[in-house]
């Protein structure tokens, strides 16, 4: 699944190539995707230049001067650049078309489970985006922040760091990999962690995410970002993937559980 450095990594390997540019047409072969595509998208976009691009969390954001399309990947999405008149695949489901220009801006998704929808509105208020957390390469995510949201909380802390409510965009892999670095237990209660430990958990995701960007993200089957390449983070995870093989640190088994249906991969020597 996309998380933040995927959606990152996708936003710039399409961001010099969009900007500045008029679409002559959008072509959208399936409309039912998480939500429904609506018409107005094409008739509002064609013909309006792109000035800029955004992301909020997992979300991107390319505006015109008439409104925004906005971009979810779900679960297995990708938004990269084709040749004009490259013929779609099964899953090739929406066509951004360009006057008088060699490559188009394909949509793919497999499960379907991504989103594309427009707004003529501010679109930090849009329903899906106006109650997430902060950014957590921002400066208003710090250790001060994450403990006194955490305080009385009886949740897992990779559960409540994966909270897009308490900060955005620490998905599965990286909520793994961060806990890994910051020697915190993945079950550990997160009311329980003193600041210092949070302070330290906060430093350890800012590495990580800025890590896997600077990779191009992580590719487990079949994501690649704007430049149709996949992201090579893959190589760099300690325990994200490594259930019972040997830790990077001090060489015992890794232990595998499951939290709210999602794997979770630790060291119970080296997380605490």
């Amino acid at each position: 699944m996309p998380e933040l450095p995927e959606v990152e990594t996708t936003l710039r390997g399409i961001e010099t190539k969009l900007v500045g540019r008029s679409l002559a047409s959008v072509d959208i072969r399936q409309p039912k995707l998480r939500w429904l595509i609506t018409p107005e998208l094409s008739s509002d976009m064609v013909g309006e230049e792109i000035t800029h691009l955004s992301r909020r969390g997992k979300y991107i954001g390319i505006h015109t001067s008439k409104g925004t399309l906005i971009v979810h990947l779900g679960m297995s999405g990708s938004l990269y650049f084709v040749p004009a008149e490259t013929p779609p695949l099964f899953h090739d489901h929406v066509d951004f078309c360009f006057a008088d220009e060699d490559v188009w801006l394909r949509y793919t998704d497999p499960r379907r489970f991504g989103a594309i929808l427009w707004t003529t509105d501010d679109w930090h208020e849009h329903e899906l985006i106006k109650h997430l957390g902060p950014e957590p390469l921002s400066e208003l995510f710090n250790g001060d922040m994450l403990y006194a949201r955490a305080k009385g909380r009886k949740v897992p802390i990779k559960t409540f760091i994966m909270d897009s409510k308490v900060v955005v965009g620490v998905g599965n892999i990286y909520a793994n990999e961060a806990l890994f670095k910051a020697g915190i237990r993945p079950d550990r209660l997160a009311g329980k962690i003193s600041k210092v430990r949070m302070t330290r958990l906060v430093e350890c995701i800012k590495v990580v995410l800025s890590a896997a960007i600077k990779q191009g993200g992580t590719t487990l089957k079949d994501f690649v970002g704007g430049d149709g390449k996949p992201g090579y983070f893959k190589q760099e995870l300690a325990v994200y993937g490594r259930a019972d093989k040997p830790c990077v640190v001090c060489g015992a088994a890794l232990k595998e559980i499951r939290q709210a249906q999602r794997s979770t991969v630790f060291c119970s020597n080296c997380q605490s």
